[in-house]
């Protein structure tokens, strides 16, 4: 018999389902989320499932019932229900995502020896939900809760640029900022992310105070991001090159099914 490095025998799945019917519920929602808002006919799920259509409409019915799937009233065709969509919202709310993060941002503090934040987008400010700070003697100052200007940080700029914010969506977040901002700086700042994959900032939201950070997207929209954060003294161009190669290796194998960074052509 196969065993696991502890000497405990290896679970193998069971080649067939355990409860058929649950199964096929769960066949029907994939193929819903993969047909989009286009939704599916009656027919057209039955076929493409191998199931007769009256197995089909039994198991629509109970997941109609839990709103898990609607029917359009016009066309008839059924399409993903609120309830199967919002279960990926509530499992990567705010309140989750640290939970859930929190294993990435130790390893990647690990990784760089220097201090690692996620923040979401509240607004036009960027809200910290965690850190992890290496031990060292002197400390960047920061702290859990706090509330700064998108516009002025790596995360908030990281948020930005793949959220597809254009010039006249960008003005609005500056006028928004409690400091003065270059709005052409900033915006240059969303096109140099788009392109390279990371934001960064120097010693704009605080002096003396550099950072590089990467959004993590969920079908392909920035939840979250992770930055990096030292002072400017270590923050030379090699270093911020360095710190993005880390950043790419370390959070990947980590982040929970559905979040991802940004693919960039030519990206190894």
């Amino acid at each position: 018999m196969e065993a696991d490095g502890g000497g405990r025998p290896l679970r193998h799945e069971p080649a067939t389902t355990p409860v058929e019917s649950v199964d096929r519920a769960l066949l029907m929602l994939q193929a819903l989320a993969d047909a989009g808002a286009g939704g599916l006919g009656l027919a057209e799920l039955a076929a493409s499932l191998g199931l007769n259509k009256s197995t089909v409409h039994r198991t629509l019915a109970g997941l109609r019932f839990r709103a898990f799937a609607t029917q359009d009233p016009v066309t008839g065709r059924y399409l993903l229900g609120p309830a199967a969509t919002r279960l990926g919202d509530a499992f990567f709310s705010e309140e989750n995502l640290p939970v859930l993060l929190h294993p990435a941002l130790v390893a990647l503090c690990a990784a760089t020896d220097e201090l690692v934040h996620l923040g979401v987008l509240s607004g036009s400010q960027v809200v910290y939900l965690d850190k992890v700070e290496p031990e060292r003697p002197v400390r960047v100052w920061s702290a859990i809760g706090r509330r700064s200007p998108a516009v002025t940080t790596a995360l908030g700029r990281a948020l930005l640029a793949f959220r597809g914010t254009d010039r006249t969506l960008l003005a609005g977040y500056v006028r928004e900022s409690d400091r003065p901002v270059d709005a052409e700086v900033v915006w240059t700042a969303l096109e140099d992310a788009r392109r390279r994959g990371y934001a960064t900032e120097r010693e704009e939201n605080e002096a003396g105070i550099s950072c590089v950070a990467v959004p993590l997207l969920r079908a392909g929209s920035p939840i979250a991001a992770v930055s990096v954060t030292a002072p400017v003294e270590r923050m030379m161009a090699g270093r911020v090159a360095d710190l993005y190669a880390r950043i790419t290796a370390e959070l990947p194998p980590l982040l929970p099914p559905g979040l991802e960074l940004p693919s960039i052509a030519g990206q190894a």
